[in-house]
């Protein structure tokens, strides 16, 4: 997993890996191990104070990204899954650019159910249609509240404006899935762990590994 958001790198808390550092030897830049088969890069390893604020220009993010790109040490790889900034900005333009001769899968575009968030997911989308980036589909986050006590299911974003199924609907794009707002799922990630393995007959669970099964038949 690569973590290109450059400004706010929130992959190193979201894993646990927040105190690990990155090495280096003659071949390249080593990345962090979440587990055997998950190695990450995040610019979080690189601070020397977690609370450092990240101001750059373009052109010093753009020299990150292809070294992370090219200088670390990914061994064989099944995926390089990225993690961007909200938008379409620097890092977006960036990766594609250092990417092109690669075999891009697509994109996963994340949105909220409010008409604030989607104004700008239709800008991302057609971003990706522009650099002939293929949409893998859009997932819904925050779909409905899942009550921790009654497991009952509540509209805390009401989609207003018919949410991201319409949206996809409009714009030709899969809905991947609704992903409901689960105060567990927020404490897995505060505490670094893989919320799937921790309540895998969870609601949430079950909407990420549905997310993960249609993206690799796409």
């Amino acid at each position: 997993m690569l973590d290109i958001d450059i400004c706010g790198p929130s992959v190193p808390r979201m894993l646990g890996l927040e105190n690990q550092e990155v090495h280096q030897s003659n071949d390249g830049w080593s990345p962090v191990y979440f587990e055997d088969n998950l190695a990450v890069m995040s610019i979080g390893f690189m601070l020397p104070n977690k609370n450092d604020p990240i101001i750059w220009r373009g052109p010093r993010k753009n020299g990150l990204i292809k070294q992370f790109l090219t200088d670390v040490i990914w061994e064989d790889l099944d995926y390089l899954i990225i993690d961007t900034p909200p938008g379409t900005s620097d890092e977006h333009i960036s990766a594609l650019q250092y990417l092109k001769k690669a075999n891009v899968h697509g994109s996963v575009i994340v949105t909220t159910p409010q008409e604030v968030a989607l104004i700008d997911v239709r800008k991302e989308i057609n971003f990706c249609k522009k650099t002939k980036t293929r949409v893998l589909g859009v997932v819904e986050n925050m779909s409905g509240f899942v009550c921790p006590g009654c497991k009952c299911e509540s509209q805390i974003f009401p989609p207003v404006s018919g949410g991201a199924a319409k949206m996809c609907e409009e714009m030709e794009v899969p809905l991947l899935s609704q992903v409901p707002l689960e105060p567990a799922l927020l404490i897995s990630c505060e505490k670094g762990k893989c919320y799937i393995a921790e309540a895998p007959e969870s609601t949430t669970a079950k909407k990420l590994n549905e997310i993960i099964d249609k993206i690799k038949k796409s």
